[in-house]
């Protein structure tokens, strides 16, 4: 019959928007948990008491805690590694421009993002590298080295402009803005109402290409 067939396709469509809304819940909930509490010491049981659901609930969407960390942290791209994508054109005349915005742009995503700021609070202070977190080491690992290639490909075009002396090791200045970018990111985490991460971010930025730009040949190893 034509009205059951409709009636059945929207308790389907009911139930998977249904299923997707447990995720969804379980994913902020596991954020929330593991930000105030540190990964280690969070249980599934625990997430599960929070989100107002069962253990068999979690184990419906997620094999284990590993499997619900992978997934909690594909949702949420680095700030870093999401500015860069967004900000970052290598077609650009002026490159050390687009560095600035870019890396000032994930400045502010984590400043104005309450999940960006949760997931990098567990990255950094919330989550023992041992096996069980060998995901978001790797996670890590990756956004850390798309910044790099992206920070050293913008200083080499920096330089072939003219905008960088010619001496200037893209590859070392890439690890500067990066330690630079770091260093922020955890002095603003552990104390979030400090300074503005953004216009201290922008200075410091600042100072360091000012530096780079009047650098010269042996002034600095490498």
């Amino acid at each position: 019959m034509p009205g059951n067939h409709r009636l059945g396709m929207a308790m389907v469509r009911k139930t998977k928007e249904e299923a997707l809304e447990t995720r969804t819940r379980i994913l902020e909930t596991a954020e929330q948990i593991f930000s105030e509490q540190g990964v280690s010491h969070t249980s599934l049981q625990d997430i599960a008491a929070a989100a107002n659901v069962t253990r068999g609930a979690i184990y419906w969407h997620f094999k284990n805690k590993t499997d619900l960390l992978d997934a909690m942290l594909q949702r949420v791209k680095m700030p870093i590694e999401d500015a860069l994508e967004r900000s970052c054109d290598v077609s650009s005349s002026d490159p050390l421009g687009q560095l600035r915005r870019s890396a000032v742009g994930a400045l502010q995503l984590v400043s104005e993002g309450a999940s960006a700021q949760r997931v990098c609070e567990i990255l950094l202070f919330k989550c023992e590298y041992v096996a069980e977190t060998a995901d978001m080491r790797r996670r890590h690992v990756e956004s850390r080295k798309i910044a790099l290639a992206r920070y050293e490909e913008g200083f080499g075009r920096a330089i072939e402009l003219g905008q960088l002396p010619p001496h200037t090791d893209p590859k070392i200045a890439a690890l500067g803005l990066h330690a630079i970018m770091h260093g922020l990111f955890m002095d603003w985490m552990l104390e979030p109402g400090e300074f503005d991460i953004k216009e201290v971010g922008g200075h410091a930025i600042d100072a360091f290409f000012m530096g780079l730009k009047t650098s010269r040949p042996g002034n600095l190893p490498g």
